[in-house]
C-alpha cells in the first residue's frame, strides 16, 4: 500500500497486522479519488471503520482540510498514527478508537464533504453505518458525498430517506457505491 497522489505521494503504509481489516487495493484508491478529482482538496471527510488509513491518509495528502478516523481495533488505530506520522499529515487529523456506530449516532459539529464506511465484510455493517447516516442528514454537507466500500457479494437494495444512490463501480473484489443526498421540492 502507498499514497498515490499530493504531498506524501510514494510514502509506503503500513498495514494493520493481522486480518481483522481489509485494506482499499491501490486500483480502486486510485480510481476513487480520479472520480472525487480535485474536490478532495479543502474537504473534511470521516474515514469510518478506518483500518490502515488508506483512504483518509490519500485525502489529507491531496490537501484535504480534515480527516476525522474512527476504529475500534486497538492495532488500526495504531496503524493510522504511525501512518499519519509517516506522511507527514497527522497534525489535520483526529484518530479515535472508539465504535463507528456510536459516533454516527452521537456526533455534534460541522458536517463531512465525504464520508467514506469500509467496514469488516459479510457482516451487514456497511448498510447498518448507511442507514445512520440517511437517518443523520445534517452529518453530511450539502454537496457531500458518502462511499461505500464493500465486496460485490454483499451488495443488497437498502431503502433510504434521504441519500441516493448516484454511481457505482467495480474493481475485482471491491465495490464503490457513491450516494448524495436526494434533491427536495425545496432545493
Amino acid at each position: 500500500m502507498r499514497v498515490i497522489a499530493g504531498s506524501a505521494r510514494g510514502f509506503k503504509l503500513r498495514s494493520v497486522p493481522g486480518d481483522s481489516t481489509r485494506p482499499i487495493t491501490d486500483r480502486a484508491k486510485e480510481s476513487l479519488f480520479s472520480i472525487l478529482g480535485d474536490w478532495v482538496a479543502d474537504a473534511r471527510l470521516l474515514d469510518l471503520f478506518g483500518g490502515s488509513g488508506a483512504v483518509g491518509i490519500e485525502a489529507l495528502s491531496r490537501e484535504a482540510e480534515f480527516v476525522q478516523f474512527v476504529e475500534r481495533n486497538r492495532q488500526a488505530v495504531e496503524t493510522i498514527r504511525a501512518n499519519l506520522t509517516h506522511c507527514k499529515v497527522a497534525e489535520y487529523a483526529q484518530v479515535l478508537q472508539g465504535d463507528s456506530f456510536a459516533f454516527l449516532e452521537g456526533y455534534r459539529g460541522d458536517p463531512f464533504d465525504i464520508i467514506f464506511i469500509a467496514p469488516p465484510q459479510y457482516k451487514e455493517l456497511w448498510s447498518r453505518a448507511l442507514l445512520l447516516v440517511d437517518s443523520r442528514p445534517e452529518l453530511l454537507g450539502d454537496d457531500g458525498v458518502v462511499v461505500v466500500q464493500i465486496d460485490p457479494k454483499e451488495d443488497t437494495p437498502i431503502a433510504l430517506r434521504h441519500l441516493v444512490e448516484y454511481d457505482r463501480r467495480r474493481y475485482g473484489s471491491v465495490l464503490l457505491l457513491f450516494y448524495e443526498k436526494e434533491l427536495t421540492a425545496e432545493t
